[in-house]
């Protein structure tokens, strides 16, 4: 945040990087236009609420049950589009990494292991119907769990979603995700994004959750 605005975060890789998992033509579309009109109305949106100037955007988010009406939707969609983003961004690279001990021991012990976190992450994707987000989340104890939500929603909107927690790892299933590349193989793009996930990124935002 910059002088009380949002700012959009720049990419943590060059927009061919990805490649061949994510295209560049995506990248630049997905970053440059979707990601920057989410902060551009979240901007918008707070203008019209100044009791909500200076908050980050988890507090807001989590809070969203008590916003005024007037900008409560505005600011759970494209606030919600604003963070699931960043999150987005920051947890792929094109390096490969594994996760932490202690995230690992916690797949083990919460998912079954690593095959089994895939399996039932990439159904979580694949099920959600329409546009959405599927989700790695943590609670305060350490226990992970998967989750899928519609749209722009995310975890941390506790009583707007059913399942709530810190989400470490989220996966955009929009089709301006994927589309110009895989067109309707949604499945496809789920099991190349895999090989893309930045688990030094998710095991610091695991550590980070649990204190």
């Amino acid at each position: 945040m910059e002088g009380g605005q949002f700012i959009l975060p720049d990419l943590p890789y060059a927009v061919n990087e990805l490649i061949p998992y994510i295209d560049a033509k995506t990248m630049v579309i997905h970053h440059g236009k979707h990601h920057a009109g989410y902060t551009k109305k979240l901007n918008a949106a707070l203008a019209q609420a100044p009791d909500l100037a200076g908050k980050d955007i988890q507090t807001l988010l989590a809070n969203l049950p008590a916003t005024d009406e007037s900008v409560r939707t505005a600011l759970r969609n494209n606030g919600g589009g604003y963070y699931n983003h960043c999150l987005f961004w920051e947890t792929m690279s094109p390096t490969k990494s594994d996760p932490s001990a202690e995230l690992a021991k916690a797949i083990d012990r919460d998912l079954g292991g690593m095959d089994e976190f895939k399996a039932a992450f990439a159904q979580a994707a694949k099920s959600r119907f329409g546009s959405g987000w599927a989700w790695l989340v943590t609670d305060a104890s350490g226990k992970l769990s998967i989750s899928s939500t519609p749209n722009q929603d995310n975890p941390l909107m506790t009583g707007i979603v059913e399942a709530t927690g810190s989400p470490i790892l989220g996966l955009d299933v929009w089709e301006h995700a994927y589309y110009l590349n895989y067109q309707n193989r949604r499945a496809d793009y789920i099991n190349a994004w895999f090989h893309l996930i930045n688990w030094q990124k998710v095991s610091e935002l695991y550590a980070a959750a649990i204190g």
